[in-house]
């Protein structure tokens, strides 16, 4: 029976920070959703004894260990040799593996060389994983009374693996349940959500005593709000506890959520566009394409996505989507507004609706840093335009702070939530950061 469970994700590149582990946060939505509870995650260097000792310790622990990575066939992927030693165990050659390793090749026209066999090398006490998508098998044992699976790093080899031959052989606690829901929100601070949740009718909403739990998360300009529940209620007690706690949720930030578990502001806004036969385009300066990409990262969104334009210099805006030259500062003393202005913005916002014949454009301008930045408009000043011919315009003046990644994402994630509100009919909404509404 799997109750509860360890993720480990190995690999030197993920301890160093070079490569994003969103191996974890997959698996542990995964686990959840079959009723399992993650515990702890840890990540791991390519060390053969740090592998085999945490095997061990986290063994002692759960019920079940996923480990993710280690599984290629250089002399740095050590996952299969760590874990025959914490088995006390042999490697053997899995003859089945080996054949479909060399089918794997022959199917692209490639010889395998001899490097690849070792992917095909299990402890004897252990079962193969076959890998379609790739030539990494993973691994099933068990260590006590803890189940082991290793699976390949690569995402796209990592979900169907765990789909179509971890997940059937999961075995969830049927007298516990467990359920999760996830409220995201725009325009609220963590503490001012806090202290809305403290003063709720029935009682703080997060005192960690209740059950179900309630907790948030903050990513930028956004608010996650998580409701928890494990215990041992039946499904519809459970989903009747959680339910309530949305409700009460709702009744304090209401104005603030845009949407629930695996939706983004991205998805809300191609799905109501879709809905309404509506279209968006954008023109990005400071973005450079941030928001056309998170847009198109949606399926669906050639439905509704117009066209997208990075016009980073001043010439680009007036060729591309015809902002009058007017409001550059083509000289010293010149009084025009400049690039990064209200005008601009908005500027580029209706010629991009136009264009593109768009209902909603979104257009950023600003200053991204590290240098460009003065008294009048520091580094971190961005304006955001909503325009188009489903809307009154809508511009707003931000100052962001941060790195010039960080100033990036949160213009990025403004346009989003402006054309969030204007959809939603919550422009009276304000942003985090915002500094003002500008009149053009």
């Amino acid at each position: 029976m799997h109750r509860i469970a360890a993720i480990i994700s190995q690999g030197d590149e993920i301890v160093i920070g070079q490569t994003l582990d969103t191996n974890s946060r997959w698996i542990a939505a995964r686990l959840l959703a079959a009723g399992i509870s993650p515990v702890e995650h840890v990540s791991l260097p390519d060390d053969r004894i740090a592998i085999a000792t945490t095997f061990a310790r986290l063994s002692g622990k759960v019920d079940l260990i996923l480990c993710s990575g280690g599984l290629g066939p250089t002399a740095d992927d050590l996952t299969r040799f760590a874990l025959a030693d914490v088995l006390e165990d042999t490697l053997v050659e899995d003859a089945q593996s080996l054949r479909q390793i060399e089918a794997w090749f022959a199917a692209r026209g490639r010889q395998m060389v001899d490097l690849n066999k070792v992917q095909a090398m299990r402890p004897t006490t252990a079962t193969m994983l076959p890998n379609l998508h790739g030539t990494a098998p993973g691994i099933r044992a068990r260590l006590g009374r803890c189940d082991i699976f290793c699976l390949p790093g690569p995402p796209r080899e990592l979900t169907p693996m765990f789909e179509s031959l971890v997940l059937p052989h999961l075995e969830p606690d049927r007298t516990r349940t467990v359920r999760v829901r996830v409220l995201h929100t725009i325009g609220l601070g963590e503490s001012e959500i806090a202290g809305r949740f403290r003063a709720a009718p029935g009682g703080d909403l997060m005192d960690r005593n209740r059950s179900p739990l309630v907790g948030t998360t903050a990513s930028n300009s956004v608010v996650s709000c998580r409701i928890r529940y494990e215990g041992p209620l039946s499904s519809s007690e459970a989903d009747s506890l959680v339910a309530r706690d949305e409700a009460t949720i709702r009744s304090l930030i209401g104005e603030a959520i845009f949407g629930e578990d695996e939706d983004t502001l991205a998805s809300v806004i191609v799905n109501t566009l879709k809905a309404r036969r509506q279209s968006v385009a954008t023109v990005e300066s400071c973005t450079g394409g941030l928001i056309a990409s998170q847009l198109t990262d949606i399926a669906g969104a050639s439905e509704v996505f117009r066209s997208g334009w990075v016009t980073y210099a001043n010439e680009a805006k007036v060729r591309e989507v015809g902002v009058p030259e007017t409001l550059f500062k083509d000289s010293p003393g010149s009084q025009a507004p400049g690039a990064v202005s209200a005008q601009v913005a908005h500027a580029m916002a209706l010629g991009g609706a136009r264009q593109a014949d768009a209902d909603f454009a979104i257009a950023v301008t600003g200053i991204a840093g590290p240098g460009g930045g003065s008294a009048e408009k520091p580094v971190g000043t961005v304006y955001v335009a909503i325009a188009g011919r489903g809307c009154d315009p809508d511009v707003r003046r931000f100052a962001f702070t941060g790195d010039r990644v960080a100033i990036r994402e949160w213009s990025a994630r403004a346009g989003l939530a402006m054309l969030w509100l204007t959809l939603s009919n919550r422009r009276s909404v304000k942003l985090l950061r915002q500094v003002e509404v500008a009149r053009v």
